[in-house]
């Protein structure tokens, strides 16, 4: 039995590597073992294949259900952040269930609604920015996602508890924001509650006082049943499955919480890069501005996410750096081959979005910011998949597409901001995502 090639690197050093620098980790491994391999490496990880070959992912997620299954066990390394009982971590017929009960409340009409409310979001926040401050774009673009999140979701109107929610989920958030950090998550080992000091004892404290606040508001919700509302957490409440029976307390929550975690933090990072590449290259800002200037007043959802070159510096950010590294973890159920190779039964099987998206024959130059790649040609989903495939690809991906290209454009027609730093931006592991290391920091020069 031929087995995909590994490097011989002991467990504690690649595992090390994984956590505190996964780009050259996986740049590593591709240039000496090629586009299919095996990696050594500690806990469910260990004799994990990783492919990025786009006929391979194909292969791999276009047989869901049938040679591989996407147990939501898989991702049990989220589960201190979402509980048990969200889309996320549900598996076979509950997953299909509850992904058909989410998936007509994030597209077509329903997101359009929400346009208002990014657009909002993004004009509230410029109008705090005063001329010669310098604001970290991460941070920012986070306080919009998630404004847009706790009112489309919640449907919670600014005040105490939507400051109190906001303010407990930063602070659960923090324990991801560094590789360092990200190990709590990435080695169970470490999760030790050493008391309220102890990282993994703040972070269970936060985590409480979060989940407190969210069965509040549920709890309020039920009590206070108003049809007429638009918000996810309403229409969650009132949903009932083919039994007739409605969701409990815990999978509300559950959901709530992988709709927070999952829906504010990456299109925050996307949005940081994104602004990040179109202040770095100033071609890229010229071409950009002067196709928004081509609206005029017609500066509805509709029109703004028709823009070619827009919707090209979108879908380069994602592909240059993707938020999420590698698709949704595939278990083969019985012997399968891969590019030649024997693959056994139980194998976790992921797809490299990452490898994927700097392949020389798909994108040449892969380590430039070239928008212009996406008006050339398409790619297939299994060339480009930034949010994934198959039976898990992101439920949310068009309104984080469509709140990327409002944001832009606010931000694009109200001010001009100048990078401080002119070296370029250095990505570093957030937790299971990638983002920009410090945040990236930026001055505004001018309002409009």
């Amino acid at each position: 039995m031929t087995s995909p090639p590994t490097l011989n690197t002991p467990k504690p050093i690649q595992l090390g590597q994984w956590i505190t620098n996964p780009l050259k980790y996986m740049h590593d491994y591709d240039r000496q073992c090629g586009d299919i391999f095996s990696l050594k490496m500690s806990g469910a990880l260990d004799r994990a294949v990783f492919i990025s070959n786009p006929q391979t992912i194909q292969q791999v997620l276009t047989n869901d259900t049938k040679q591989f299954t996407a147990p939501g066990s898989i991702n049990q390394i989220l589960q201190p952040f979402l509980g048990d009982r969200g889309v996320i971590l549900l598996g076979g017929g509950e997953h299909r269930q509850r992904r058909q009960l989410l998936m007509p409340h994030f597209h077509g009409d329903k997101i359009r609604v929400y346009t208002d409310l990014i657009c909002a979001a993004t004009k509230d926040l410029i109008a705090q920015w005063r001329v010669g401050e310098t604001i970290n774009l991460r941070e920012q673009m986070q306080s919009i996602s998630l404004s847009v999140i706790l009112q489309a979701v919640f449907g919670l109107d600014r005040g105490e508890r939507y400051d109190q929610i906001r303010a407990k989920l930063i602070a659960v958030m923090s324990l991801i924001d560094s590789p360092i950090n990200a190990s709590f998550l990435l080695i169970p080992a470490l999760q030790q509650d050493l008391g309220a000091w102890s990282p993994w004892g703040r972070f269970l404290r936060d985590r409480e006082q979060l989940d407190r606040l969210i069965y509040q508001e549920i709890a309020d919700r039920r009590l206070n049943s108003q049809p007429d509302r638009s918000d996810i957490l309403n229409l969650l409440i009132d949903s009932k499955d083919a039994d007739g029976n409605g969701m409990s307390d815990v999978e509300l929550h559950d959901e709530l919480m992988t709709m927070l975690f999952a829906g504010h933090e990456t299109t925050a990072t996307a949005l940081a890069w994104a602004i990040y590449w179109i202040n770095y290259l100033p071609e890229v800002k010229a071409k950009l501005l002067a196709e928004i200037t081509t609206l005029g007043t017609e500066r509805d959802a509709i029109h703004i996410s028709r823009l070619p070159y827009l919707n090209a510096v979108c879908s380069e950010t994602l592909r240059i750096y993707p938020v999420g590294m590698l698709t949704f973890p595939r278990i083969n159920q019985e012997p399968v081959s891969l590019q030649g190779y024997d693959i056994e039964p139980g194998t976790i099987i992921a797809g490299c979005i990452y490898l994927t998206h700097h392949r020389e024959d798909l994108y040449p130059e892969p380590h430039l910011f070239k928008p212009e790649r996406f008006l050339e040609r398409q790619f297939s989903p299994y060339e480009y998949l930034p949010f994934g495939g198959g039976s898990r690809r992101c439920i949310g991906m068009a309104l984080a597409q469509l709140e990327m290209k409002l944001v832009l454009v606010e931000i694009l027609s109200r001010c001009q901001l100048e990078l401080t730093s002119k070296s370029p931006a250095v990505p570093a592991r957030r937790g299971v995502t990638l983002g920009p290391k410090g945040g990236i920091d930026a001055k505004v020069i001018a309002r409009n």
